[in-house]
């Protein structure tokens, strides 16, 4: 029993699907999706499923956030104070060249990306020597990479940019599609410089079609007092209306300073150097652990202080730096528009997959449905083809059959020319007077019988007469059958013709887009380049077939006509010899009640007839509904019971890419 109850439990989990529960969720709705549609009966591509895990990596990535404005505003102060941690260079020149993205690592780490393509990977240290925009040999550099093990970096992507008054036009246009791509944007502005004419020109050029996601922050309120504040507040609110959701003034110096003393950020950075030096001193490590005990020390010593240090001045600047603001605004602005719009895009990326998909199997059955279309709309032209071959070609036969007729006639008319007379002789037994005495008298008649040596030497052999008008019928029987053969072959080139004219093209067939199935596409091309044998052997072997039936009939004919004409002949003749031979016999034996008759031309024609099977030729090669006429028909029905299976075979081909057509499209409208 227990045997038992493991195979079904080793069967149940080899062969038996569980049905996946999908969260409700985007990458839920990806994972379900990317199932669906990398079931093997779709045979999917490698690039398909390599698309699927790049919506999953998507889904999963945090919101992108850019942060842009003019040059000099404390773009990189006012991100510095975000991430809590001074990362970025600062200065009063237009220090950012480059588009920085700002994302989650293990560890503090700077990326470098050229324009050809390569990269490079450099300490955190050394950011400043690639962004700063007096240097002149920065201009290979695409964008940089900043990863750091933070923990708002695992929800938010910061994407710091040169400004869209950058001294590279280049760089103001990659900061362009940068906005255009991201999920929120941050406007930063000095308070002193907020609503000036030089701001309000560039607003009007790059952000009037990003209001639902902007915001405006203005920089430096420290420096004045609040009625400045809120009048300038105000001012911009108003007058910017169109380009942002909401105007916060705050401090990026008083954030910076204030988030980057907060206790959580202090015990973050105190664990993130210890576990640095404990990796670091396992190169070296030697079997000794004392090393980790005097480091975790250290680091207890540390959380020690950060616990017991005063945060009343740091919670005050960071209440008064309003930078929690910006915060709550990503937070309860941006990331749900982003959750939408993320989502949203890739409803609709999805949906384009199944597009794609469905056109892929659409461009297939296309392939199919035109081979049915070539083969259903052929059909009339191979029937009236068939027919053509009875029409143009019996007047060929009736004239083999009226010649033949005509020899028969000619060889009965000089078997008859050549039935002599001749005296013969009979006995008959006599009484005669009173006496009553008995004497043999004889008399004599006439008998009939045929002159062979004249009639052979006249038919075959002084100028060979019949033979050469027998060999004339061999010829013309020969060009009958090749003919015949010919044009039956021509009927079959009519759908011949067809399908390989809709072979060339599907025989190069190839997908458009890389996530289109390789198999499926490789699966038509084979299709396509062996026609023949999927489809037209079948009704070149019936052609084949027909006309070796047609064939074997001429064969028959061939040998009766061509090379035993001589001994029908002759048998024949020996016929009447024997019917002279009896016929006398008769007569002598009952001379009153026999007569001796010579036969009629009519008569040794008809015997002709018999000898040669008249009526079989004639049922060949002259009747109604002759040897060609019960081959075309048999062929006729050949070719309609192979088309309707052939048709009916690429049917069920159309079927099986109807139906997953069907099934992607049915998936489609799940999404």
């Amino acid at each position: 029993m227990k045997h038992l109850k493991d195979f079904v439990q080793a069967y149940n989990k080899k062969y038996r699907k569980k049905e996946e529960v999908y969260a409700d969720t985007i990458e839920g709705l990806i994972k379900r999706i990317k199932a669906q549609l990398l079931d093997e009966n779709f045979y999917p591509s490698k690039s398909l499923e390599n698309l699927f895990d790049k919506l999953l990596r998507r889904a999963n990535y945090p919101m992108e956030v850019a942060i842009t404005g003019q040059f000099s505003s404390g773009k990189s102060t006012f991100l510095n104070a975000l991430l809590s941690k001074d990362i970025l260079p600062t200065g009063i020149t237009p220090v950012t060249s480059k588009v920085n993205f700002i994302n989650y690592g293990s560890e503090y780490k700077l990326k470098v990306t050229y324009k050809n393509g390569a990269q490079a990977y450099h300490n955190i240290e050394s950011i400043s020597s690639f962004t700063d925009q007096r240097e002149d040999e920065l201009c290979d550099i695409k964008y940089l990479s900043i990863y750091a093990p933070m923990e708002i970096l695992k929800d938010i992507s910061f994407v710091d940019t040169p400004g869209l008054n950058s001294q590279s036009f280049s760089d103001t246009q990659t900061t362009q599609n940068v906005l255009r791509d991201v999920d929120g944007i941050i406007w930063l502005s000095l308070i002193d410089n907020a609503g000036k004419e030089s701001e309000a020109q560039i607003l009007k050029e790059y952000m009037q079609q990003f209001k639902n996601k902007s915001l405006c922050v203005l920089n430096q309120k420290d420096k004045f007092s609040q009625v400045d504040i809120n009048k300038t507040q105000k001012y911009v609110k108003e007058k910017f209306s169109e380009y942002f959701q909401e105007v916060i003034p705050i401090s990026g110096k008083q954030a910076l300073e204030a988030r980057s003393q907060q206790k959580e950020i202090l015990l973050e950075d105190a664990m993130h150097l210890l576990a640095q030096d404990f990796k670091n001193d396992l190169n070296e490590f030697k079997g000794d652990l004392s090393f980790f005990e005097d480091k975790f020390t250290d680091y207890r010593s540390e959380v020690a202080k950060i616990m017991d240090k005063d945060r009343s001045k740091d919670i005050q600047d960071l209440h008064e730096s309003n930078i929690q603001q910006v915060l709550d605004f990503i937070d309860d602005v941006i990331r749900p528009a982003a959750s939408n719009s993320k989502k949203y895009a890739i409803q609709k990326d999805l949906a384009s997959i199944c597009d794609i998909l469905i056109l892929q199997y659409q461009t297939i059955f296309g392939v199919y449905e035109s081979l049915s279309q070539v083969m259903i709309s052929k059909e009339n032209e191979v029937l009236l083809g068939f027919d053509t071959i009875i029409k143009t070609k019996q007047d060929n036969l009736s004239q083999i059959y009226e010649k033949l007729d005509a020899i028969l006639l000619e060889v009965s008319h000089e078997v008859f020319i050549h039935i002599k007379r001749k005296t013969e002789h009979r006995y008959e037994e006599v009484t005669e007077g009173l006496l009553r005495s008995k004497k043999i008298h004889k008399y004599d008649y006439e008998n009939f019988w045929i002159d062979n040596d004249s009639l052979y030497k006249k038919l075959f052999y002084d100028e060979e007469y019949i033979d050469k008008k027998f060999k004339k019928i061999e010829k013309q029987l020969k060009y009958g059958e090749d003919d015949i053969g010919d044009a039956f072959k021509k009927v079959y080139a009519i759908l011949e013709s067809a399908v390989h004219t809709w072979q060339e093209p599907y025989e190069l067939i190839s997908k458009q887009r890389d996530i289109a199935s390789d198999i499926e596409f490789s699966n038509t091309r084979n299709f396509a380049s062996k026609v023949y044998e999927n489809v037209l052997i079948h009704y070149h072997s019936a052609i084949e077939g027909n006309i070796s039936a047609f064939k074997k009939k001429f064969a028959y004919l061939n040998g009766v006509l061509t090379l035993s004409y001589k001994q029908l002949i002759n048998a024949s003749i020996l016929h009447f010899e024997t019917s002279f031979y009896k016929q006398a016999l008769a007569y002598e034996k009952d001379p009153n009640n026999i007569s001796l008759n010579m036969p009629y031309e009519e008569d040794i024609y008809a015997r002709l007839k018999v000898d040669f099977s008249f009526s079989k030729i004639e049922v060949y090669l002259n009747s109604r509904r002759n040897y060609l006429y019960k081959i075309v028909h048999i062929a006729k029905e050949e070719y309609l019971h192979i088309n309707e299976e052939k048709i009916s075979y690429i049917e069920g081909k159309k079927e099986l890419y109807k139906d997953k057509i069907k099934r992607i499209k049915e998936i489609k409208n799940s999404i």
